[in-house]
């Protein structure tokens, strides 16, 4: 009786097991960066943000140090100090969620990451701005031996760049011509990033709209619009709904927007018809415990089926980067 005891328990802890096992989720918008990449580490911020209240007495950079101090919340997450920790605490949580990521950054760090990682992490790369001179031959190069599948985070906004300003047309032709995925940051940086040195942030470059005529000069291109477009709503739609071809991603807005806020912009576009378009994206930076929190904000969202949460967390990605019949049962193996 023993004997047989121990067996039914031992059969009640695997068949447990399974049931935790965490199907599969595809981060399209995860980066492999320095410690310092954000700001002289720890970091703490609130998440969700604290919007801040700034005394214009106060010199900008001194106002917009405040946000990472984890004022106006108990439990802030802190980013790591060393370049180790950030990459071993990230790993770790996709791990931990079952992730596979699209990951960005420099490609010294991506590499260090995905040698660290191989199968959890596909490969997507950013181009400098300005544009050099060949980066199309490097690109190229890269995505025939497979180190460069897609690119991207494009922060042309942080520039001060529109998405149709002639200057950026050689990555749209492209990537249309190489068939490589683009994600481009649309929508929030952090409060008063514009007043930072160098910075050319502006608000007004948020508004989707702004890639229609991208769209139909390169008809054949994939795109995702990261951060959902957030906070221009009815321009997110009016784009979705011109553009069947568009996806987005759900990064950063999942983790920093207050629950309420996020759950209703998610549910606007689902709403309106588009959620076998709308992936998971976790915009991790610096602060590896994001990942878990924004897939936390997806679940918890009422008004998602269970369907409509698999496509966001895993099949509206495997449609958009082409995911071979191989790649995906690998995936659904892990």
């Amino acid at each position: 009786m023993l004997r047989a005891g121990a067996a039914v328990l031992a059969l009640v802890a695997v068949l447990a097991g399974r049931a935790e096992a965490r199907e599969p989720i595809i981060d399209m918008h995860l980066h492999a960066l320095a410690a310092d990449q954000q700001g002289p580490p720890p970091l703490a911020l609130c998440s969700p943000i604290t919007m801040p209240v700034w005394d214009p007495a106060h010199a900008p950079m001194e106002n917009f140090g405040t946000l990472f101090q984890g004022a106006g919340c108990s439990d802030p997450i802190v980013s790591p100090k060393t370049d180790d920790e950030v990459m071993t605490r990230s790993i770790s949580q996709l791990e931990k969620y079952n992730v596979i990521g699209l990951v960005s950054g420099p490609k010294a760090v991506v590499d260090r990451w995905r040698k660290a990682a191989p199968a959890r992490l596909i490969p997507s790369l950013i181009p400098d701005w300005p544009l050099a001179a060949g980066f199309e031959q490097e690109f190229a190069a890269l995505h025939a031996q497979g180190e460069a599948m897609a690119i991207g985070e494009l922060g042309l906004q942080y520039d001060g760049v529109a998405p149709d300003d002639p200057r950026a047309e050689r990555i749209w032709a492209f990537a249309e011509k190489e068939d490589l995925p683009v994600s481009i940051h649309v929508g929030p940086g952090p409060p008063g990033v514009g007043y930072l040195p160098g910075s050319g942030y502006r608000a007004r470059l948020s508004s989707p709209l702004l890639l229609e005529e991208v769209l139909l000069r390169h008809p054949k291109l994939r795109l995702n619009v990261m951060h959902a477009g957030f906070p221009m709503r009815d321009d997110m739609i009016a784009l979705l709904y011109s553009h069947p071809q568009v996806y987005v991603d759900l990064g950063v807005i999942d983790w920093t927007q207050p629950r309420a806020t996020f759950h209703a912009y998610l549910k606007a576009l689902v709403d309106a018809g588009f959620a076998k378009r709308i992936m998971f994206g976790s915009d991790q930076m610096v602060w590896p415990e994001a990942i878990g929190k924004a897939i936390e904000a997806v679940e918890s969202a009422p008004f998602l089926t269970r369907a409509q949460k698999r496509d966001i967390f895993y099949n509206n990605a495997a449609r958009f980067l082409r995911l071979d019949a191989a790649t995906m049962a690998r995936h659904a193996a892990m």
